[in-house]
C-alpha cells in the first residue's frame, strides 16, 4: 500500500472537551468538521481518518487498535487500566489551561470534614475504580455507587460524590463543600503500542504530536514588533521578558532598529505603556497560532 492512501485513525473526545479540542487542532493546522449527524468528522488532511468517542471510552478504543492515536485524560487511562503509549501530556480542558481535579465532595452542611468520617458511607461518582481505589489505600471502608452525570445532583441523595471540576465555581454554586482531591488530570495524547510499531504511523504520530505542543505553548502567548531609537535600545530591551532574547533588526534609518519578542498575553497590557514610554513606537501586538522549540 502506498504512503498516498494510508490512514492513521485519530480519535478525537466528544462532549466537554471537544470543542477545546478542535480548536487546538486549528490552531496547529488541521481542519477538522463535525457533523451534528455523524461521529466521523472531516479533517483537511486525507492521511488521516477522524472519529470520535467520549473520553471516558476512547483508551480502550486505543488499547484495542480500533484508534490509531487519541485523546483523553490520564483520569479515563488510569480508570481504564488501558495499556498504551503515551505520546504527550497536553494541558487544556474545557474551559482553561489548568488540570482537572477529581475532589470528594459533601453537601456544604454536612458534618463531615475529611475522608475518614465517611467510613461506612455511600459515595457515587462516574470514576469508580479511582475512587475505591483512594478509600482502600486510606483504609476507609466505603459502598462506591456508579453515577452516569449529574453527580452535583445526587450530592444530597448520598453522603458524598466524587466529581470533576476545574475551578470549583460549579460546585459552589450548588452549595457543595471540597474535602479531598482524588486526582488531578490532564489530557494526554495516546497511542496504539502495535500502530506506533508501524514506521510511517510513528512518523505521522510524532508530526501531530509537534504541532499541537506548538499550539499549547502559543495559546496564551503573543508576539510585540516595535521600532526603537538605537539610543533607547538597551532601555527597551531591558523591559522585555524574551523567551531567549528579542529579535532586533536593522531598518533602513540607521537611527532604528526593528525589536520583536514574544511574551505571556497576560504580561502585554503592563508592558506596553512602558515600552512606548522607553522610546518604542509603531509597536504591533498579534496571536501566535504555535510556538516550536
Amino acid at each position: 500500500m502506498s504512503d498516498e492512501i494510508r490512514q492513521l485513525t485519530l480519535g478525537i473526545p466528544s462532549g466537554s472537551l471537544q470543542a477545546s479540542t478542535l480548536e487546538l487542532f486549528a490552531r496547529a493546522g488541521y481542519n477538522i468538521r463535525v457533523s451534528s449527524r455523524s461521529y466521523s468528522p472531516s479533517i483537511d488532511d486525507e492521511s488521516i481518518k477522524v472519529v470520535m468517542f467520549r473520553a471516558q471510552e476512547m483508551s480502550r478504543y486505543v488499547e484495542d487498535g480500533v484508534v490509531d492515536v487519541g485523546l483523553t485524560g490520564a483520569d479515563w487511562v488510569l480508570e481504564n487500566g488501558s495499556d498504551v503509549e503515551e505520546l504527550a501530556e497536553l494541558v487544556y480542558s474545557k474551559t482553561t489551561c489548568k488540570p482537572a481535579r477529581w475532589v470528594l465532595v459533601v453537601p456544604a452542611e454536612s458534618k463531615v470534614t475529611k475522608p475518614e468520617e465517611l467510613d461506612g458511607a455511600i459515595v457515587a461518582t462516574e470514576l469508580v475504580d479511582c475512587t475505591r481505589k483512594y478509600f482502600e489505600d486510606k483504609g476507609i471502608k466505603v459502598k462506591v455507587e456508579f453515577s452516569w452525570g449529574a453527580t452535583e445532583v445526587k450530592a444530597r441523595l448520598v453522603d458524598a460524590i466524587v466529581d470533576i471540576t476545574e475551578t470549583g465555581s460549579s460546585l459552589a454554586a450548588n452549595n457543595l463543600r471540597i474535602i479531598d482531591t482524588i486526582l488531578v488530570s490532564t489530557t494526554r495524547l495516546i497511542a496504539n503500542k502495535e500502530a506506533i510499531k508501524d514506521d510511517w504511523k510513528r512518523t505521522k504520530m510524532e508530526n501531530i504530536t509537534l504541532l499541537l505542543r506548538g499550539a499549547l505553548a502559543g495559546r496564551e502567548k503573543v508576539g510585540l514588533k516595535m521600532n526603537v531609537p538605537r539610543s533607547s535600545l538597551e532601555a527597551v530591551v531591558a523591559l522585555l521578558p524574551a523567551e531567549k532574547s528579542p529579535t532586533v533588526s536593522a531598518l533602513a534609518d540607521d537611527n532604528f532598529v526593528a525589536v520583536e519578542v514574544v511574551l505571556e498575553e497576560k504580561a502585554e497590557r503592563e508592558l506596553i505603556p512602558q515600552l512606548k514610554k522607553a522610546g518604542a513606537s509603531g509597536i504591533i501586538s498579534y496571536p501566535l497560532n504555535k510556538i516550536i522549540p
